[in-house]
């Protein structure tokens, strides 16, 4: 069961504790509550709105608490296979599996990329880019202001190497580019086969993309035909037990800290 509520705290509220306040609101028990900050699902919007995880926070009349309460969501431990690969003041490179999703919501975040490694690392983590949540594979974060600029702008400018391996329904061409627009906006995405397999009949291939659209790769694909194997959105008759079969296996950037240029790769074949 869902439960999602927005109160205004009262003169009568003021200066008593978030937890306390929410649990008379909802009725749900104060170790819930306590659950649910940790786990991301609350906030408090003073100035700005961000989230309320410590319990015995003093909330202020005119202050506003949200709750969004998904018990089977709260429930849930992420997959396992996260892994840190590199770490540094500035930024980390993680390796994250499918079902891992990079941020979270207002129902929480503990299911999260950037939460675990916050709470790994105990460092603040920046958002610099994303995967899908069933796209599998290399991921970068950044853990100070500066870090983040720094690597905010080398994806914007395309200086970011990102290379993507991929299963695909049928024989595609041996190279191919892309570049059909998505959303109105230019989109462009090269391809190199890697292997074709007859019997099963899916190709197997590298790709490079120039632009970040919305699930760019996958809608590119399903548009000339060859929809990726496992695809739950795109495509027909690509279904796949082990679910979406794209992994982001090659991430290039210039360190914010060294200035020096790094690569990351997980170097295996899907077929």
């Amino acid at each position: 069961m869902k439960l999602s509520l927005k109160h205004t705290i009262t003169a009568e509220e003021d200066g008593q504790d978030a937890a306390t306040v929410l649990t008379q609101l909802s009725k749900l028990s104060k170790q819930r509550i306590k659950d649910a900050m940790n786990k991301g699902a609350v906030w408090l919007v003073q100035r700005q709105r961000k989230r309320l995880r410590r319990s015995t926070t003093v909330v202020r009349k005119g202050n506003t608490l949200e709750l969004y309460h998904d018990a089977e969501l709260l429930q849930r431990t992420p997959p396992e296979g996260v892994q840190c690969l590199f770490e540094n003041k500035a930024c980390s490179v993680w390796y994250k599996p499918a079902g891992i999703v990079a941020q979270g919501n207002n129902f929480g975040d503990h299911l999260s990329l950037m939460r675990i490694a916050e709470k790994q690392l105990n460092k603040p983590v920046f958002l610099v880019h994303r995967l899908d949540r069933e796209t599998s594979g290399l991921m970068l974060l950044a853990h100070n202001r500066q870090g983040a600029a720094s690597l905010s702008a080398q994806f914007r400018e395309n200086r970011v190497k990102k290379c993507y391996r991929a299963i695909v329904i049928g024989e595609t061409a041996e190279t191919g580019s892309i570049d059909l627009p998505l959303d109105g906006k230019t989109a462009l995405t090269h391809f190199q086969r890697l292997q074709f397999d007859k019997d099963k009949g899916v190709s197997e291939l590298s790709i490079r993309i120039e632009t970040g659209r919305t699930h760019q790769i996958r809608r590119h694909f399903e548009m000339i035909g060859h929809p990726l194997l496992g695809d739950p959105n795109y495509g027909k008759q690509n279904k796949n037990r082990e679910g979406l079969q794209l992994e982001a296996y090659e991430l290039g950037f210039t360190c914010p800290v060294s200035n020096k240029p790094m690569l990351f790769s997980t170097n295996e074949t899907a077929i």
